[in-house]
């Protein structure tokens, strides 16, 4: 499977509610960034199905290149 499409080369920040479920683009083609928009439908990709702990501003991964997924860890940083 090939590496997924970069969204952009830095995260896409997001206030998510305690205890709601968020669906993360993991391929990277979502027009709906950083959550799934069901582009992935064909690619061997899926969602990352992530809980939010408490209500606060998430920083989540748009190079899809993150060890933390959903979230960013700087692999953006990284980027060639």
């Amino acid at each position: 499977m090939e590496l997924p499409k970069i969204a952009q080369a830095s995260p896409i920040t997001a206030t998510v509610e305690a205890g709601k479920t968020y669906h993360w683009c993991a391929c990277g083609l979502s027009n709906t960034q950083p959550f799934c928009d069901g582009s992935h439908k064909g690619t061997g990709y899926a969602p990352v199905h992530w809980q939010a702990p408490a209500s606060e501003i998430k920083y989540f991964c748009a190079c899809k290149r993150t060890g933390n997924r959903p979230l960013c860890d700087g692999s953006h940083k990284k980027l060639a």
